[in-house]
């Protein structure tokens, strides 16, 4: 639950609201936890934000853990509201053995099934490693995958039950794998025990273990009691959840409360002497870059260069010849959520590249194409091409995976690149694609591009400081708050010119590549802010 909150951290504006507006579904769905169960308020800097609502209902071979929540929030002026449901099958000693995980952000839920394999013995064909079978559904068509473990995999869901099974002493320190069902990906994690401590949760005092967790770079501090319940978590991020009585709960913020942008929170305020009116003129950017680890690979190449703490972007204009990248290949395939193989994405790239011909000319197509079929709405949910097909709503993330899943039915090399780009006097996180354009004689190179502000290729403030899924973005998570950054120098193509307040955001007049005519939002706007609008 924290990893997913925190995802939807780096994504979007939570804020106040007055009450829950619950659905019939999810009041039907809460009248199932019965006295016993445990609820617990969703905090953002003391604005009331959700709710979850768990329980364990006991089996005849276990356990069933169940757990139902809903986050209210405003995404960029459009409010919203996520429901969250896990299921988890444990073992007598809280080992997981299956689950079911659901989000839906309203357009309809994306649900993952998992079930976890036990090593066979010795000689027999089913292998001596741990294995997790994944289904994923999305847009009513399922996908499986397997995934060899070396340790049995936990979900946050039973980890203070499991903590509780084993014992909970002081000074114990414990390692394990959590599968994130959010981000589909094995997170390790070290739970640290700390003493017996009394806490305060409401209005009441109670004992409690204090335990400190450490996942993707984060730290979170829990108490939980010796039953395991968890009865209050925060993380640095600012996001506490405490158990409160149901029916306090579900009551949302006060009305007319300030309203807090976790956005312009996290983003990154730079310093500099030159002004950037309109970041589409940058052809190059150099700047330091503080606060991080910046030895990853994923921030060299493509456009951009580092020499310690200082990162260069140059936008790009022509291919660049050189040798072909043999690695290219493996950016053509599907994946769980980039379902490139799927005959609704095949039609749909058809389509949008027309007659075109040549990879450049096909992938700019293709950019203006993503910009002009969705509506530009913020959601929270998981960036499957397949649903984003079937919604035609999203942010950068959902443009994103759209372009790279239907580049690849095109057979043009893509994958997905997250980072910082610069928007009304800040660096807000972001997610755009590169492309492998391989022009023969004209040359080969990776671009980065950018469907959802329009661009390509993308303007050199483009930042990249990862590169891969949601599971790659929560590298991401451990910056918020800490990234500080000086633009040292700043170059602006000749025609650059001054945006003033009244003029349009995007303007795509002059454009070889016709915009589609389909109904869409055309205010500027991204999942990090959009351009300036009129």
């Amino acid at each position: 639950m924290l990893v997913l909150i925190a995802w939807v951290a780096t994504m979007a504006v939570l804020v106040n609201r007055s009450y829950l507006q619950a659905s019939v579904n999810l009041a039907t769905d809460l009248s199932r936890y019965g006295s016993t169960a445990e609820w617990r308020g969703v905090y953002y800097r003391g604005a009331k934000i959700g709710f979850t609502a768990r329980q364990v209902v006991p089996t005849n071979d276990g356990f069933r853990l169940e757990e139902d929540g809903q986050l209210e929030m405003t995404l960029l002026g459009a409010t919203t509201a996520a429901r969250i449901r896990t299921t988890a099958r444990v073992d007598d000693t809280f080992a997981l053995r299956s689950f079911e995980f659901s989000l839906d952000p309203g357009t309809g839920p994306i649900t993952v099934h998992g079930r976890v394999e036990r090593p066979q013995p010795a000689g027999s064909q089913g292998g001596d490693a741990w294995r997790l079978v994944v289904d994923v559904t999305t847009a009513g068509v399922t996908r499986t995958e397997e995934r060899a473990l070396a340790k049995p995999p936990l979900l946050t869901i039973n980890l203070g039950r499991r903590l509780a099974s084993e014992g909970l002493v002081p000074g114990d320190r414990h390692e394990w794998m959590v599968f994130d069902p959010a981000t589909l990906s094995n997170v390790p994690v070290v739970v640290q025990i700390g003493e017996r401590e009394v806490v305060r949760v409401g209005n009441t005092r109670m004992p409690a273990f204090r335990v400190d967790m450490r996942f993707a770079g984060l730290q979170t501090t829990s108490w939980v009691t010796d039953t395991g319940e968890v009865v209050r978590e925060e993380s640095p991020l600012g996001i506490l959840t405490q158990r409160e009585p149901a029916d306090r709960a579900t009551i949302m913020a006060v009305p007319g409360r300030a309203q807090t942008d976790l956005l312009e929170a996290a983003a990154v305020v730079p310093v500099m002497t030159q002004r950037i009116d309109d970041p589409r003129g940058v052809r190059r950017l150099r700047v330091r870059l503080e606060g991080a680890d910046l030895s990853s690979p994923d921030l060299d190449g493509v456009g951009q260069t580092i020499d310690g703490d200082v990162i260069e972007i140059t936008r790009p204009e022509t291919p660049v010849h050189g040798s072909p990248d043999a690695d290219a290949g493996r950016y053509l395939g599907p994946e769980p959520l980039i379902e490139s193989d799927d005959p609704a994405i095949r039609a749909e790239a058809a389509l949008a590249a027309g007659s075109f011909v040549g990879a450049r000319a096909r992938a700019e197509a293709l950019t203006r194409y993503v910009n002009g079929l969705l509506d530009k709405k913020p959601t929270v949910g998981f960036p499957s091409a397949r649903e984003v097909l079937r919604t035609k709503i999203g942010d950068c993330n959902e443009h994103t995976a759209l372009y790279v899943a239907m580049a690849r039915a095109l057979g043009i090399p893509t994958r997905i690149a997250v980072g910082l780009v610069y928007m009304r006097g800040a660096f807000y996180y972001h997610a755009w694609p590169e492309v492998y354009l391989d022009e023969g004689a004209d040359g080969a190179s990776w671009w980065p591009v950018d469907p959802t502000l329009n661009q390509f290729p993308a303007d050199g403030t483009h930042l990249r400081l990862t590169r891969g899924g949601l599971e790659r973005q929560l590298v991401i998570l451990p910056l918020i708050g800490r990234l500080r950054m000086t633009v040292l120098d700043l170059e602006l193509a000749p025609d650059s010119t001054t945006v003033l307040l009244a003029t349009p955001p995007i303007a795509l007049e002059n454009s070889a590549f016709p915009i589609p005519t389909l109904p869409r939002d055309t205010e500027g706007w991204c999942g990090c802010r959009g351009q300036p609008s009129p």
